[in-house]
């Protein structure tokens, strides 16, 4: 079994029973296949998203009581377990006879409840290829459901059967401010209901470590200590109140060292409440994409204000195109509000839904333009999409076809994302969810549906093209 093409993982949730695992940056599995964990950052050696826990000191502490935020908060921080099948390649044989090897792995995180009737946000690394989810709460244990993910802003949600729970009051990170105290509030080394406290040490940080075509990154920095099994807990402030969702931290070694990250809360609820809704986040589109001002762009625009994002893309016929936002253009206000770094306006974007207006103030060589804009769906239209999700019992696979708007940023004519492997036969070929199939043997496909009548029904050689989650096109040989 020839595999040309070395696509991405996901970083390993698991390892062996009973281990809590870290997103870390590797070469090389023990199987030899390339792989790369979701979060990675060019301003360290390893980023991981489940740091450890090291005593902190915190000095002379104001006179804030942390024992009610504390006690309502970690009413509302549930435990995550996960349980997955992990296959070695082996033979053709194998793949047919079953023998390729599997093992569990057993993975763990935190979650926040959000409605009381079974609601639970987390990050979408902790559960993502689970075959099982479990949550803990109180000593009680229940399975959960995955109602959607988002791998954009690493969210997910899940769904218990279970009412009347403690949902955590909602905060708002607008209001929340560099120096604000803040506590973290998880499950690490699965020592349950973990407090630290710390700081909001900075706002709006961009990493680069969300692998996703579309990703939204405006971290709030803390240094409250966060450690492995935090991940997708709770970010609370003095009151109690929900403000962030723990998610990454900066480290070369995978111990705590200072910088965690989460996801503001203010984004969170909107992806969260779009889950809930419509099974899918309702992700508005400008239509053009938009990089940050540095002082050499500036420079070539004529600018010396350095406050704005700069238009560096324009989908033909979408949202920007039609009122002539141009290449170049410094957009220098968002609704009316003042937009600085290319992360604020991400930020301010992800808040809104196909179909809203939104007025821009622009800059074109140093002439102030109004423009007003209606935002579209990833299919180009204002109106609200259901995702459509089929699965193949006999491949044991879930698939979904690819938006225009994603085929248009990679390149391809069609494509069928593999969106869920289940156990199965098409888990033991070591395809990645993710992973984009663009043809069938030079046959595009673009129907979910009839890319599983060509698999179930193929015999010989099949060689499957696509694109992995980095956007490297590439094919798999099998024989059938």
């Amino acid at each position: 079994m020839n595999q040309y093409l070395k696509t991405t993982i996901s970083a390993f949730l698991g390892g062996v029973i009973g281990a809590l695992l870290i997103y870390q940056l590797t070469d090389n599995n023990p199987n030899g296949k390339a792989e790369e964990a979701p979060m990675q950052a060019p301003i360290s050696n390893v980023l991981y998203d489940k740091a450890e826990n090291n005593t902190k000191s915190l000095g002379s502490i104001p006179d804030i009581d942390f024992v009610e935020a504390s006690k309502n908060s970690r009413e509302s921080v549930v435990y995550i377990k996960t349980v997955s099948e992990a296959y070695g390649r082996s033979s053709w044989l194998d793949l047919w006879l079953g023998g390729s090897g599997s093992m569990q792995q057993v993975g763990s995180g935190s979650g926040v409840i959000f409605k009381s009737d079974g609601y639970i946000i987390t990050n979408n690394h902790v559960i993502e290829g689970a075959d099982e989810i479990e949550v803990v709460r109180k000593k009680k244990t229940y399975k959960a459901k995955l109602v959607g993910s988002d791998p954009s802003t690493d969210l997910a949600v899940l769904k218990i059967e279970e009412s009347n729970l403690p949902a955590i009051k909602l905060g708002s990170s607008k209001d929340l401010e560099v120096g604000s105290w803040v506590l973290a509030v998880g499950n690490p080394f699965n020592l349950t209901s973990t407090v630290t406290a710390g700081i909001v040490s900075a706002k709006g940080r961009e990493l680069n470590i969300l692998k996703s075509n579309f990703p939204i990154e405006s971290f709030i920095q803390t240094d409250a200590a966060i450690n492995p099994g935090n991940s997708g807990g709770a970010l609370v402030n003095p009151q109690g109140e929900l403000v962030g969702i723990n998610t990454a931290i900066l480290s070369k070694t995978g111990s705590y060292a200072g910088y965690g990250f989460a996801v503001p809360i203010d984004i969170a609820k909107k992806i969260a409440s779009d889950i809930i809704e419509y099974g899918m986040v309702q992700k508005a589109f400008l239509g053009a994409e938009v990089s940050s001002l540095t002082p050499e762009i500036a420079d070539k625009l004529g600018t010396e204000d350095l406050d704005g994002v700069v238009v560096s893309y324009i989908q033909e016929k979408g949202a920007a195109d039609k009122v002539n936002l141009q290449k170049g253009d410094i957009i220098r206000e968002f609704n009316g509000e003042d937009v600085s770094t290319h992360a604020e306006f991400e930020e301010k974007l992800s808040m809104m839904s196909p179909g809203d207006k939104l007025y821009l103030t622009i800059d074109r060589k140093g002439e102030a333009i109004q423009k007003e804009l209606i935002l579209t769906n990833s299919e180009n239209t204002t109106e609200l999409l259901k995702r459509d999700i089929y699965f193949s019992k006999s491949l044991g696979v879930e698939f979904e076809s690819v938006p225009m708007v994603e085929k248009n940023l990679l390149d391809i004519a069609s494509g069928v994302r593999v969106v869920d492997v289940k156990n199965g036969f098409f888990k033991r070929l070591n395809i990645d969810e993710g992973f984009i199939i663009t043809a069938i043997n030079g046959k595009e496909v673009s129907n979910p549906k009839e890319l599983s009548e060509i698999l179930e029904s193929i015999k010989g050689k099949v060689v499957v093209q696509g694109v992995n989650k980095k956007g490297i096109k590439g094919y798999y040989s099998y024989y059938f």
